[in-house]
């Protein structure tokens, strides 16, 4: 082969690396992306499970699709702006065995999870005071900022 022609496959070769760095994002996973919703509880069906939030509606968080959670934490947005190692009010884990959900409600029990502390109980969340829930399914990690509606009297 010709000097020409290996100057022609380097180029090609040089080209497609170039190509494969720009588009990267190709080969990834789709990010997660994270819904809230509030909505009034329907009788004593919408109580069941759930952790005294007299002042405000039942939220749910939702997902774009099927993820197995491994780690949820719930913390005001205030005490991570002033607390590097902030407390959160609502912390579950799973080891390996939490069953793939798209959605689930704030203190309610999910599948395969269970709290990071024996015993623990989510606190009940605050009307008008922003928070931040925080997940991580695997090594994908998402974050969701939430402001808890108060109830209609």
């Amino acid at each position: 082969m010709t000097r020409k022609v290996w100057m022609q496959i380097a180029l090609a070769v040089l080209l497609g690396g170039v190509s494969l760095y720009l588009n990267r994002d190709w080969f990834g996973g789709s990010p997660i992306h994270i819904y809230d919703r509030s909505r009034p509880a329907r009788g004593l069906a919408g109580r069941r499970g759930r952790p005294d939030n007299a002042g405000i509606n039942p939220i749910v968080f939702g997902f774009n699709r099927p993820l197995k959670l491994t780690s949820v934490k719930v913390i005001p947005v205030s005490e991570i702006a002033t607390n590097k190692y902030s407390h959160p009010i609502w912390e579950l884990v799973s080891e390996s065995n939490s069953v793939a959900t798209t959605s689930f409600g704030y203190g309610v029990f999910i599948r395969g999870m269970h709290p990071k502390v024996k015993g623990a109980q989510a606190d009940p969340l605050v009307p008008d005071v922003p928070y931040r829930l925080l997940i991580e399914a695997g090594a994908l990690k998402a974050e969701h900022d939430f402001v808890p509606q108060p109830r209609a009297q």
